[in-house]
């Protein structure tokens, strides 16, 4: 039986321009190429656990336009389940403009349209969906009080919650008790916690509910802190190009990987390698990995 993945949040569309370097503010930088491409954080983790192999259902809310028409569709294509994607027609699909450099790096910024409107009712629902999850998969791109009903949802129904906690805002402690696992990068750690350290920060995060804590470090890996446990896992040397989405790529493929009972540090690895793999492709939606993509990179690591 495939894995069941529930991903509550944000569907966007993404229009990309590559240059030689990101402007400054009242700057102008020609000589970009433009990308557009289907994103948002929970449209993208979505894309990336069904791409893992698992059985994804997506609660979201795009504008009823052709936006999110496109949007829908492309997630419909890829064998997402849409049931639980509603049509706002009060509001335009969510719109996140990207800025990459020549190395990698990129600047967002997010008009988020129908995703502000993602309500609890849209998560009751779904709930019969969420109870049947192995894994609940959320981010903060939607409105608080809909990822909290949701895990409190999945908690009581023993669905294994993962928070991946972007763009960072102040989050209660009654919803941290509820997260299985927090998956913050660097930054998003050291704003949560008050620590600049990342095991610090991750162990301080603990201390305020959640059960482990799996910080992202781009290209050095990630950390993981858990109940008597605390080690490295390192990143793989590939060449990247855009580093848009290499979030969404490790938490999609890490709520696959515990869905189907790998061992915490193993998972881990393998959401190291998708992350990785997003990074060797220009857009969102289009550099995240397969799993045999996944599965080839740590082979070929291994062989060396």
């Amino acid at each position: 039986m495939l894995a069941r993945i529930v991903v509550i949040g944000s569907v966007n569309t993404d229009m990309v321009v590559r240059g030689a370097r990101i402007p400054s503010p009242g700057e102008t930088v020609t000589g970009g190429t433009f990308l557009r491409a289907d994103g948002g954080k929970g449209a993208n983790q979505a894309v990336a656990a069904a791409r893992a192999g698992a059985e994804v259902t997506f609660v979201a809310r795009v504008g009823a336009d052709e936006l999110g028409e496109a949007a829908v569709a492309g997630l419909a294509a890829g064998g997402i389940d849409v049931s639980h994607v509603g049509q706002d027609p009060g509001h335009a699909t969510g719109v996140a403009l990207i800025m990459v450099d020549e190395a990698g790096e990129n600047a967002i910024s997010v008009a988020p349209g129908a995703n502000a409107r993602l309500s609890v009712e849209d998560v009751e629902a779904a709930r019969a969906a969420i109870e049947s999850a192995d894994v609940l998969l959320t981010q903060l791109e939607t409105p608080l009080p809909a990822v909290e009903r949701a895990a409190a949802i999945a908690s009581a129904a023993g669905v294994t919650v993962i928070l991946n906690p972007a763009p960072a805002r102040r989050l209660p402690d009654s919803l941290m008790a509820l997260i299985d696992v927090l998956i913050p990068n660097e930054g998003e750690a050291a704003y949560l916690s008050g620590e600049a350290r990342p095991a610090a920060a991750a162990s301080k995060l603990r201390d305020h509910g959640a059960t482990t804590v799996v910080v992202t470090l781009g290209a050095e890996g990630a950390l993981i802190v858990a109940e008597g446990q605390e080690s490295s896992v390192p990143g793989f040397p590939v060449v990247a190009v855009d580093t848009t989405a290499a979030g969404d790529a490790f938490s999609g493929s890490l709520a696959v990987s515990l869905a189907e009972g790998l061992d915490l540090a193993l998972a881990v690895r393998r959401a190291c390698a998708a992350g990785a793999l997003a990074t060797t492709m220009h857009g969102a939606r289009p550099s995240l990995p397969v799993r045999e993509q996944v599965d080839g990179l740590i082979w070929s690591e291994q062989g060396q």
